[in-house]
């Protein structure tokens, strides 16, 4: 899953979001949220909390300006992993709760956060309760035409639950990661670490092309696909190295052709790792060949800036970037997971040309488990916790539900300036309205005067707080 940075951790408390109202029934695609400032505080105080706005500008107020006109990417959405251990307790849960929870999380109503994208692992991930993938052979045998390709495991809970987010939300879009292929397409012969053999890429880049078929005749459309879960980090279980010269084989030579041979639009994206590393899709992208067949690169940011997206930006414009990964590790300290990840991923990713934002792992139970052994996390805080029925929400929860509320897809980020002390990004809703996500990380609570276009309002940001400012 992750090369770990530790961040400080302190014990969080049980968090209900004041107000929610849980119900079921279909999400209508178009509906948006009203005007307004949605705020979270640090201290729990305040948690996704509607604030009232004026128009009573002032020169001593900061000024924030927004210009409509200047526009950026347009983004996919917001929201998290749904590993296999978060379908196992969300499917476990009994129907009434399970149907509420899903609302809550993927409906378009007044009490709801929206997420419009989840990202799925292609097998197992690291947190899931066994290893698996879908062409699991007897020692010694293989499969290279992959007519023993069983979506098996997945099918008890990740497939049912997925069938139900998409009864809710019909257009939410889907990532699926590979942590690793069939061991016996290995030079290990391991779940953990290893590469792809060589002369298994043809067989391999078959049974991607299975993968995404299956999916569909369950009614699941893959939307992308990253080529590998964080290729520089063989450590966890399972995983697989894949240097970036490797990957451009694959794809360029493999993957790619498949899907056109067999008219799969699932796009390629490569890469899907940290942020210290542009230097690894750039490579690939550099040769034509390979890049026709790729729509764009993934980032991590358990190493290096958030910036140095960009980077890969500059050097291929044509090409998107997503954000597709961040943890929070337990117990959780609130105030500084709020603040770091707010500013680095919710507004700093966009504004480093991401699409969409991610957060690692949409559920656990209170110990962190699922979790595979001999490199599994067991310190992953999902952005809810659940134990049977009762959920808590945790900081994961509330640093998505910031922007997958406000931003739904189709927004365009738009050029916002950066008083100091108050990161921020700005998009402009299908529905015409300015959806600005900022954050107050000064000491001193800020009065905040917002310009776009004609469109003004008056703001109250306290030290440290969170907000969504929504205007019409």
């Amino acid at each position: 899953m992750f090369q770990i940075r530790t961040k400080a951790a302190a014990g969080i408390a049980t968090v209900l979001l004041a107000g929610l109202v849980a119900g079921c029934g279909s999400a209508s695609k178009t509906k948006s949220t009203g005007a307004g400032l949605w705020v979270t505080m640090p201290d729990k105080s305040a948690l996704l909390q509607q604030q009232p706005v004026s128009n009573t500008t002032a020169a001593a107020h900061t000024q924030l300006s927004i210009d409509p006109s200047v526009k950026y990417q347009e983004m996919d959405g917001f929201g998290f992993t749904l590993t296999g251990g978060s379908a196992k307790h969300i499917f476990k849960m009994d129907s009434q709760s399970r149907a509420d929870l899903l609302k809550e999380l993927f409906g378009a109503g007044t009490n709801d956060i929206g997420v419009s994208f989840l990202r799925i692992s292609v097998g197992a991930s690291d947190l899931d309760e066994l290893l698996f993938s879908y062409n699991d052979l007897p020692k010694g045998e293989t499969d290279k035409n992959i007519d023993r390709f069983d979506l098996g495991y997945d099918k008890k809970y990740l497939v049912p639950v997925l069938q139900q987010i998409l009864a809710i939300n019909p257009d939410i879009k889907i990532l699926g990661s590979p942590w690793s292929p069939p061991v016996w397409m290995k030079t290990n012969g391991d779940t953990r670490g290893g590469s792809l053999k060589l002369e298994y890429y043809p067989a391999y880049a078959k049974y991607l092309v299975k993968y995404v078929q299956q999916m569909k005749e369950n009614g699941i459309s893959i939307y992308a696909l990253t080529v590998q879960n964080e290729p520089l980090h063989p450590g966890n279980n399972p995983s697989l190295l894949m240097e970036a010269a490797d990957q451009k084989v694959f794809v360029r030579d493999h993957l790619g052709p498949a899907f056109k041979k067999n008219n799969i639009r699932t796009k390629i994206i490569i890469y899907d790792h940290n942020a210290d590393r542009p230097d690894y899709p750039i490579s690939i992208l550099d040769d034509k060949e390979a890049a026709k067949y790729i729509d764009g690169s993934a980032f991590h940011l358990y190493g290096g800036t958030v910036d140095a997206i960009s980077k890969v930006h500059t050097a291929h414009p044509d090409k998107n970037l997503y954000f597709t990964e961040q943890w929070v590790g337990a117990p959780g300290d609130f105030a500084k997971e709020l603040t770091w990840h707010t500013e680095n991923l919710s507004i700093g990713a966009p504004r480093n040309w991401c699409k969409t934002v991610l957060e690692w792992n949409l559920a656990a139970d209170e110990k962190q488990e699922p979790h595979t052994d001999r490199g599994g996390c067991d310190r992953c805080l999902g952005a809810i916790t659940i134990t049977g029925n009762k959920v808590t929400r945790e900081p994961a929860y509330y640093i998505i539900a910031h922007s997958s509320k406000f931003v739904r897809p189709g927004s365009v980020r738009v050029q916002s300036d950066m008083p100091e002390g108050l990161p921020n990004v700005a998009y402009k809703t299908p529905d015409g309205k300015i959806a600005v996500v900022l954050q107050n990380t000064s000491e001193q609570d800020k009065t905040i005067d917002v310009g776009a276009g004609n469109k003004k309002a008056t703001l109250m940001l306290k030290a440290g707080m969170v907000g969504t400012l929504v205007m019409e």
